[in-house]
Formats: structure tokens, sequence, C-alpha cells
């Protein structure tokens, strides 16, 4: 009910804005098309047919300035992988407190990274796609409001961001699709900048709640038959090891750039802390390297993922759980941990100046299933 009052807000205020508004309208799309290299594979959301949906997407963005410090902006997008159905991802109110503080309030984009507010704008970064292994919490947007300072401190620009918020929606995890809810979300980015470099930390927390008891664990049997099973059998205490029920949160980013002499080096970390549950910690980074030639950007990176289960919560169990109810718990832990490394190579070449064209190829080797994917991609992003 909130969110759909915040975009009904949103929305009414361009639809109902006085005439002397000033209504400015932007736009981006990326026209993409990608395939494996085996006819194995499966990797960001691509197989061994060549696809021109699955990263394709457009979308327009409405900000009406409504006069005495006090603006709307709206951003309306249909995702490929969605049939291009159009969604709200951003709609907010903002107002200008100061010439240094601005409050927005709506449903914002979570400012979980460094490139989290332009994600979807292709053309604003040199890769093909963001590094999916940092870039893949799973939920972008929270409702919220945010307040941003942006000031001089000596010789550094300084923009600083505190959030406050909850999520409500669909979330990934381990590629299956559950519900999820995270309330009392409170965040603070601070990131200075000064000449050719700039430095950023991010850290949120939040109560995260996860519904995935209607998700199947085998067929017939759902995660809530398996925890009543559990609770049952009387192993409650570990049932509340496992789901995942307004539990403490954690995210924590540091981010580090140069742009110096037309070479590009971006670099991120990131870990994730889900307290009580089967969720992994995750500790994950990459760093990129590019050169600008002219119109032509070569760039090469490198992610790496490395989210250990927690074999602490099945481990004291060993002797008393039967292997009826043992090995699937064994099971779901282990199904959270993932140990990966992908290289990237590819090049972007602006050949018009509002538009951008690229390829990349990536390689992702995961060492626990030793399972080596590939992927090659290619397309257009632009802004207009």
């Amino acid at each position: 009910m909130i969110k759909k009052s915040l975009l009904a807000l949103s929305l009414s205020a361009l639809l109902a804005a006085p005439a002397y508004a000033d209504l400015t309208i932007n736009g981006f799309a990326s026209i993409k098309a990608g395939m494996t290299l085996d006819s194995d594979d499966m990797l960001y959301g691509y197989d061994d047919s060549l696809d021109f949906k699955n990263e394709s997407l457009f979308a327009v963005q409405l900000m009406s300035d409504l006069g005495d410090k006090l603006s709307v902006t709206a951003q309306l997008m249909g995702r490929g992988a969605d049939d291009f159905d159009v969604d709200f991802e951003w709609a907010f109110i903002s107002y200008q407190l100061t010439d240094e503080v601005r409050i927005n309030a709506g449903r914002l984009r979570t400012p979980f990274y460094k490139y989290s507010d332009y994600r979807d704008v292709g053309y604003a970064y040199d890769w093909l796609r963001v590094p999916q292994s940092v870039y893949g919490l799973g939920f972008d947007n929270i409702e919220g409001v945010s307040l941003y300072h942006t000031t001089q401190l000596g010789n550094f620009d300084s923009s600083l961001q505190l959030i406050a918020g909850a999520y409500d929606g669909e979330a990934s995890i381990s590629g299956t699709e559950v519900n999820a809810e995270i309330k009392d979300i409170l965040g603070i980015t601070w990131e200075l900048s000064q000449d050719w470099y700039s430095l950023r930390a991010a850290y949120l927390i939040g109560k995260v709640s996860v519904g995935a008891e209607a998700v199947s664990l085998q067929p017939g049997v759902t995660f809530g038959d398996f925890f009543n099973g559990l609770a049952g059998a009387g192993f409650s205490a570990l049932v509340n090891e496992i789901d995942i029920v307004e539990e403490d949160g954690e995210f924590f980013g540091l981010g580090f750039t140069v742009d110096k002499n037309d070479w590009l080096v971006v670099t991120e970390y990131t870990t994730v802390k889900v307290d009580n549950s089967f969720i992994a910690d995750q500790k994950n980074f990459y760093v990129s390297l590019g050169h600008r030639f002219d119109t032509i950007t070569p760039y090469i990176s490198y992610e790496k993922e490395d989210n250990p289960a927690k074999d602490e919560i099945y481990t004291p169990y060993q002797g008393s759980l039967p292997p009826s109810l043992l090995l699937p718990v064994v099971g779901i832990v282990q199904s959270q941990a993932r140990e990966a490394t992908t290289y990237n190579v590819g090049l972007r070449y602006d050949f018009h100046p509002s538009a951008a064209f690229k390829v990349q190829y990536s390689s992702e080797d995961n060492e626990i299933a030793d399972l080596r994917q590939d992927v090659l991609a290619f397309g257009v992003d632009l802004v207009f």
C-alpha cells in the first residue's frame, strides 16, 4: 500500500503540475544480443541461442521543476527479459533545503554501489554490463527517504548520503525468486573525489525476512513442509538458524576510481551478511582496467566471489539429526556456497555523441561446481 501510494503521488504530481512548471524528458536504451559458447552453458540469462531480449531495455525519465525548490522525478523502464513490460524504477519528490542539502522521498535507488544510480544506463560506463559478482544482491530499490549533502572539504569534492526506508518485493537467492521484506533500512554513503581519483564507502543495515516457505525443496516438499517437520521432531532451534525472519542484515562496500591520462581503473569490494540464516557471508570484488584511444576504449576486468557455506549451522546436529533430516539441511546450507572467478575482455566504440557500441567476452569459473561457462555479447547503449 505504501509503495502504491508513493508511486501514485509522484505520477499525479507530474501530470497535475502547474502550467508554468518546467518538464524535462530524458531517456536511455540498450539493444544487446548474446549467447553462450557451449550448448550446456547458461550465464547471465543467455544460452547457446542468440538472444536479443535478455539484456535489452528502454527507459524514459521525467523531471518536473515545480518551483520553490520542489521537483518530482519518475523513471519508467521496460526490460526485454520481462517482455518490455513497463514499470516504475524510480518515483520520488525532491526538495532543495539549501544549496548543499537536498532531500528525496519516494521510490529510490538503493546506494549500494558506485554505479547504483545509473547501473541500467549502459552509456555511463565502459563495460557491456556492470560486474555481476558485485552487482548481484537481488534488489535495487527501496521506498523511503534520503538526504544528500555535497560540499568542498579542502581540495576534495564531498558527497554524503543518508538513507532510510524499506523494501517489500521479490529477491533472488541462488537464482530462485522469493518474496523478501527488509524493514528499518538505514544507510550512509560517502564519496570523496579530487582531480583524477575518487574514494567511496557505503554501509547499510536492515531487518531481513524471506518468504521461502512455498519454494520447492524437492518434488512435493516445500521449505515450509520441511521446517514443520524439523520443528515437529524437536529441532525448532535449528529451524531458527535456517529460516530468515527479521534477521539482522548488513552491507559494506568500498570503491576506488582512477581516471588519468586516458587510463581508467575501477575497483569495488563488498561484504554482505544476514545473521541467523542459511545465507552465506559474501565477500566479493572486481578490478577493471581500460585505456581510451580517442573513440575506442578496450578494457579487461577480473571478478572474484568468496561465499563459504555456514557449515557451523548443521555440524552440532550431525550426531543427533536423522539422515532424512540432516541431508536436506546440509543441502540447503551448501546451496549458498559459491567460489567463482570471472574474466572479462571488452571494447567500447563511441561512434556517436550519444551512442556507444560494445562487445564483451566473459568467462566464469565456478570452482565448487568445477564448471567454466563463457558468454559473448554485443550491442548499443544510447542516451537521448
